[in-house]
């Protein structure tokens, strides 16, 4: 029997870019918002566009959170992307102070518009970045291979802070800065780029996911 990729339909998620893009790489994913669904899949991805707050009242008001919590505790592939990575952390300081799903310490913080030389800084931070690996994770390394060097499409003004390096896979340079890209742990995966706009790296990350 094949496995169930589900992408969870939370109301403001970029969830038919996602789905496309998954359909290219041969999967017929299935997009729900029914709790019970999203609980009971063989992978799930929580896509993102959106603030912060949103996504949170979304998913708590739907009992959605519930429910990925059900499925995480599975020990079963998830995906977090982009604001779907932000969830994942403890709280964000987007338009006022919103508690996250807390599968990550740390907060989510605007990415400053000055360094702390006084460099000014470009946000939001849109188009094409390469990665840095910060450390090599047997786990992560084994399901995707590297990813240190490769260009993936970004497009945000918010940025996970994780409270210490320990689940930090991969930043980005975005002069002078450098920003949380991947977290993982386990079996969960938040990236704060866009692999369903990413093109060819994009698609074999997909795929490397369902695989």
């Amino acid at each position: 029997m094949s496995q169930s990729v589900v992408i969870v339909d939370y109301g403001v998620g970029n969830v038919f870019s996602v789905l496309n893009a998954l359909k290219l790489v041969g999967v017929d994913p299935v997009l729900s918002s029914d709790p019970s669904v999203v609980s009971n899949a063989d992978r799930l991805i929580l896509p993102g566009v959106g603030s912060f707050s949103e996504v949170m009242r979304n998913l708590s008001s739907s009992g959605l959170d519930e429910s990925i919590a059900t499925f995480i505790n599975m020990d079963r592939p998830f995906l977090g992307i982009c604001v779907g990575l932000q969830v994942l952390m403890t709280a964000s300081n987007e338009f006022g102070h919103h508690k996250g799903l807390g599968y990550f310490n740390g907060t989510v913080d605007r990415i400053p518009e000055t360094s702390d030389t006084g460099v000014g800084v470009k946000v939001p931070h849109i188009g094409w970045s390469r990665l840095k690996q910060e450390k090599f994770d047997h786990d992560y390394h084994a399901r995707y291979g590297s990813l240190d060097g490769s260009y993936f499409y970004f497009v945000h003004s918010f940025k996970c802070n994780p409270d210490s390096g320990e689940n930090l896979i991969a930043t980005v340079d975005h002069h002078p800065a450098s920003i949380c890209a991947v977290l993982g742990r386990s079996n969960i995966l938040g990236v704060q780029f866009h692999p369903e706009r990413s093109g060819p790296d994009g698609l074999r990350f997909l795929k490397k996911f369902i695989e």
